[in-house]
């Protein structure tokens, strides 16, 4: 099990956390859930439900449709993260590519934490408006 400031370190390199001040963090680490799965096992189907965001604390995971392989989280990284922020089914499915620890955010969990949190809602929002801004960059859009 991790300790709150090992899962504080790990969320604080999630970029849509990143600019959530590290002590309101702590809030956030609270609601996590460390789960493990066995290298082969499924942690979600493509077409379910949008109910968490998941951090690999070891190991890493296969995201996939059908058999094409779309991308590899690993130590570190977070996936399924818009799903904190939409309704629509998952577009990939993720399966443990090797053993794997991961942490997983409830959606629920998160909405309320939002609800209570003035800072970790104005960090997440800023994080997200900063991807957008990146993303319109590369593009050769303007902000």
């Amino acid at each position: 099990m991790l300790t709150v400031v090992e899962r504080v370190m790990l969320l604080h390199n999630v970029d849509v956390f990143s600019e959530v001040p590290t002590e309101e963090l702590a809030f956030l680490a609270g609601i996590v859930e460390e789960k493990a799965f066995k290298a082969g096992e499924r942690i979600y189907k493509e077409h379910d439900a949008s109910d968490s965001m998941y951090v690999v604390v070891t190991g890493a995971v296969r995201l996939h449709k059908d058999e094409v392989d779309v991308s590899t989280a690993k130590t570190n990284e977070a996936f399924g993260t818009w799903a904190l922020f939409d309704d629509e089914p998952r577009l990939v499915a993720a399966t443990a590519a090797s053993d794997t620890t991961v942490l997983r955010i409830d959606k629920e969990a998160f909405i309320d934490l939002l609800a209570d949190n003035v800072q970790i809602t104005r960090g997440v929002l800023k994080a997200i408006v900063g991807r957008l801004r990146r993303v319109l960059a590369r593009i050769g859009g303007s902000s």
